[in-house]
């Protein structure tokens, strides 16, 4: 059970999953194909917290405990752009500090936005202005939310309380749930017919 534990899956996550998702994000994270790598990001942390793929968005990063994957990038962003100022060696220099001129606006270069941002502080107006059920159980976002250190089976149980998703008809109804919808088509009419045939 130890090794089952939310702090051992999620310490493997950011070693194993986080650490090759964000290898070289200052050159790529600008790019239109980065949802897919938010994609796999965001199964992880479902496995991590134990929550359902009907669970929204915005409480997989407070279960897991780690920023968006987007102010992550941000965040590597700015701390190689620092670097970058800092040493005046590097060739790249001058285009940081000089930049060209745009010719393509499709292009999002990674001049165009050097302004640090404080991630703890953007994280906590995301999930201010995020409209997801049972938002007032977490006053703040960046730290790790009670229960964190429970055996997994309560720890996930717990997390689907929160988020309000669980192995129930309706959720999956939500969801398209073939199987489930055909299920209750089914179980209507025998029930329609039974109370119009009560047994004698």
């Amino acid at each position: 059970m130890k090794l089952a534990g939310s702090n051992t899956l999620r310490s493997s996550a950011l070693v194993l999953c986080y650490s090759v998702a964000e290898y070289c994000a200052p050159v790529w994270s600008r790019s239109a194909h980065t949802s897919q790598v938010d994609m796999q990001l965001n199964s992880t942390m479902r496995f991590i917290s134990g929550t359902l793929r009907s669970t929204p968005l915005p409480w997989l990063p407070v279960l897991f405990n780690s920023e968006l994957p987007a102010l992550r990038r941000k965040a590597a962003t700015d701390k190689l752009a620092e670097k970058i100022v800092k040493h005046d060696s590097w060739p790249i220099q001058p285009n940081i500090l000089s930049p060209p001129l745009l010719r393509l606006t499709s292009r999002k270069w990674l001049w165009l936005n050097f302004q640090p941002v404080d991630i703890k502080s953007r994280w906590r107006h995301n999930w201010k202005s995020a409209q997801v059920v049972n938002s007032h159980l977490v006053c703040d976002p960046t730290i790790r939310q009670p229960g964190f250190d429970l055996p997994r089976q309560q720890w996930s149980l717990l997390n689907r309380f929160r988020t309000d998703q669980g192995h129930c008809g309706a959720c999956r109804r939500k969801i398209g749930d073939l199987q489930t919808l055909i299920c209750v088509l089914v179980a209507r009419p025998r029930r329609c017919l039974t109370l119009s045939n009560p047994a004698p």
